[in-house]
């Protein structure tokens, strides 16, 4: 699922200094006993596969997410072509898109518009630790 953090509403705060500042939004949260269960650590990079695409990111854990579900914030993936938002990309708070893990086909039956959330996603720790 997305989420929004207050200082990360819409994707152009993202070009402003001040409010890039601090530790990296662009993170996957997950309950910690997921975590435990995948022999996953706080500030971790993982790997984050769905069926039409895959990101990395920084896992965060939080016991806010339910089990079983992971979140990560949508209006990131300034460093990709096309991207305009020079501060984010230069500060290293980039981040990974949300986009890169939703399938365009699938449709909300409810609403008729895209399925931004839902997307089934397979996590795993991208390098053994040392």
């Amino acid at each position: 699922i997305g989420r929004r953090h207050v200082r990360s509403n819409n994707s152009w705060m993202h070009n402003f200094t001040k409010l890039m500042a601090g530790k990296p939004r662009c993170t996957l949260q997950m309950h910690p006993d997921d975590a435990e269960r995948l022999d996953l650590r706080p500030a971790d990079r993982v790997s984050v596969r769905s069926k039409t695409g895959a990101i990395e990111v920084e896992l965060e854990l939080s016991d806010e997410v339910m089990r079983g579900v992971v979140s990560l914030p949508h209006g990131f993936g300034h460093n990709q072509p096309g991207a305009r938002l020079r501060v984010a990309e230069q500060a290293g708070h980039a981040g990974a898109s949300i986009n890169d893990l939703i399938d365009p086909r699938r449709i909300d039956e409810l609403s008729g518009v895209a399925a931004l959330s839902g997307e089934r996603v397979r996590v795993e720790l991208v390098d053994a630790r040392t």
